[in-house]
């Protein structure tokens, strides 16, 4: 089970900082990624991080937001379009070496949690 918090509301430029709390099923060797999704559209890969450390963005990201600890999500200078709710996943497969960025590799996903960015 993920757990998502940290969510809330800010004007553009601010920071935030996303918690994603793990329980339950090991997580231990398994990729995790943060996505978002905002109404009518699909949910979009935002980071994702690998059980060794490697780690990709999102080029409308890269810069501002950075995963540590695998478990959280520190995202700076923050803008109107990053407005939406941000979901918490593990990967579905042990010990991947690639990132996962695709929805479909990850099978555990958490509530999510909503950011809005006010300009």
């Amino acid at each position: 089970q993920l757990v998502e918090s940290g969510g809330g509301s800010v004007q553009a430029g601010g920071s935030l900082r996303l918690s994603c709390a793990a329980s339950g099923r090991s997580f231990s060797g398994y990729a995790m990624g943060w996505f978002r999704q905002t109404p009518g559209k699909e949910r979009e890969f935002v980071a994702a991080v690998t059980w060794s450390g490697s780690t990709q963005y999102a080029e409308s990201v890269k810069g501002r937001f950075i995963i540590s600890g695998r478990n959280f999500l520190q995202m700076y200078k923050l803008r109107p379009e990053d407005t939406a709710v941000y979901y918490c996943a593990r990967d579905g497969r042990p010990w991947r070496s690639e990132v996962p960025t695709e929805p479909r590799f990850f099978d555990t996903w958490g509530q999510g949690t909503q950011v809005t960015v006010s300009s």
